[in-house]
């Protein structure tokens, strides 16, 4: 199965969860695509068979600079191909920011939703004021995604 990972990051947290995600789903046997400077038709040339966003969160709850643009092109475009694939989210935050902690990832999930992708998984949470290993501490909830894309 052909794993597209869409991320965004700012300081580079959520490019490293996104990195380690590939590994990690690599070496189950999926075939990922990521890129942090992706296009839609440079996901779309993959063809993915599932989705996998992993991003921060900015300011007052928005997604970082370098996922907007993809975003943008996925929100005014809606590819039909997506329609019903499988997809999870990985969201970064800190929760001292109270209602906007994980905006970004919230955002990523109501995309999926308007996408169609099938959330197969909810969106993992990662909280940067608990945190100093997000890497490690996603490993338990890929591993589930994992065994979710095998169904």
């Amino acid at each position: 199965m052909k794993v597209a990972i869409l991320s965004g990051s700012v300081y580079g947290t959520a490019e490293e969860v996104a990195r380690h995600a590939a590994e990690l789903l690599d070496q189950a046997g999926f075939q990922t695509w990521h890129n942090p400077r992706a296009t839609l038709a440079d996901v779309q040339a993959f063809a993915p068979e599932a989705l996998l966003a992993v991003t921060s969160t900015t300011g007052m709850g928005e997604l970082p600079d370098n996922l907007q643009p993809l975003y943008s092109a996925l929100r005014d475009q809606l590819p039909a191909a997506w329609r019903g694939l499988p997809g999870a989210v990985i969201g970064l935050g800190d929760a001292s920011y109270g209602d906007t902690f994980c905006g970004g990832g919230e955002q990523m999930r109501e995309l999926f939703g308007e996408l169609g992708v099938r959330e197969v998984l909810p969106m993992l949470r990662l909280d940067a004021s608990e945190s100093v290993t997000p890497e490690s501490d996603a490993e338990p909830w890929l591993a589930e995604l994992i065994g979710a894309l095998r169904g």
